[in-house]
């Protein structure tokens, strides 16, 4: 009877598998291939001749550099918001959680214009800057905050329902027993969010790394200087040279997915060593 009783558990087991895998196929698998394919048309010393002129190579560092900084940035003023958004209680709250996911909702164009608008030496925040001689705008200044805007809510989505379900009582043993908040919190609290930490991280570091539509406004890309990956791919899309643009295309796949497979890594580790505690 347990046995006929699980397989009923989820009906058309075998329709619900075949429509999983074809749309894991449409949507990510044959994407993937077809960078594989239009960069398998080139040779080994194309490829790496691609990858690895002047050019892109100072493309990939403005990209790596500000994804990592930004993605640092939202590592931890993600858990600040997602704390105040769980522990605190205070007016207007229910608007600033729901506007966590503006980016989310915003159109890329538009978010660059706004901050691009904003961080000019004529504008409402550059302008403050430029008297201390501090150009945000077409800097990698402007380029991390623009990613900034863009990361920040995956990692309050990721550490907001860990807080949420996270008991207090061990907190409050802690501070009985003397125990400082700092202590507490990185006793306690933080060893149980890393994960999810972790998660957002990796998760804004793979969004913000492949970012085009609001960075490339306030980028100003200059070459060597503020130019993105994203934007050589697109022009050597303009310019019909499509193996070119998957060779490029796939070193940011590839260290996307290593960034992701590092940080399950450190996730599974964190858990397993939890469990074991």
């Amino acid at each position: 009877m347990n046995r006929k009783a699980n397989k009923r558990v989820i009906p058309f087991f075998g329709l619900s598998m075949g429509v999983t895998l074809s749309i894991l196929s449409i949507i990510v698998l044959i994407p993937l291939a077809s960078l594989v394919i239009f960069t398998a048309k080139m040779s080994w010393e194309d490829i790496f001749a691609t990858i690895t002129r002047s050019r892109v190579l100072a493309s990939f560092e403005v990209s790596f550099l500000t994804t990592f900084i930004a993605s640092a940035i939202n590592a931890v003023m993600g858990v600040v918001l997602a704390w105040v958004l769980v522990r605190y209680d205070f007016p207007f709250k229910r608007l600033l959680d729901g506007m966590i996911e503006l980016p989310f909702a915003l159109p890329t164009a538009v978010a660059g214009i706004a901050l691009t608008s904003l961080t000019t030496n004529n504008g409402l925040i550059g302008s403050f800057f430029d008297k201390f001689g501090i150009q945000i705008a077409y800097t990698r200044i402007g380029i991390t905050v623009a990613l900034v805007f863009i990361g920040i809510p995956f990692v309050v989505r990721s550490v907001q329902p860990v807080l949420e379900k996270l008991d207090s009582t061990y907190e409050e043993a802690a501070g009985v027993l003397g125990a400082s908040r700092i202590k507490i919190f990185w006793k306690i609290i933080f060893p149980e969010i890393r994960p999810a930490v972790l998660t957002g991280f990796a998760l804004a570091f793979g969004r913000c790394l492949g970012e085009y539509g609001s960075v490339v406004f306030i980028a100003g890309n200059k070459p060597y200087e503020t130019e993105i990956t994203p934007l050589i791919i697109m022009s050597e899309l303009q310019e019909y040279d499509y193996s070119s643009a998957t060779a490029i295309a796939l070193v940011m796949l590839l260290a996307a997915f290593l960034i992701l497979f590092f940080v399950n890594i450190v996730q599974a580790r964190s858990t397993k060593k939890l469990k074991g505690d």
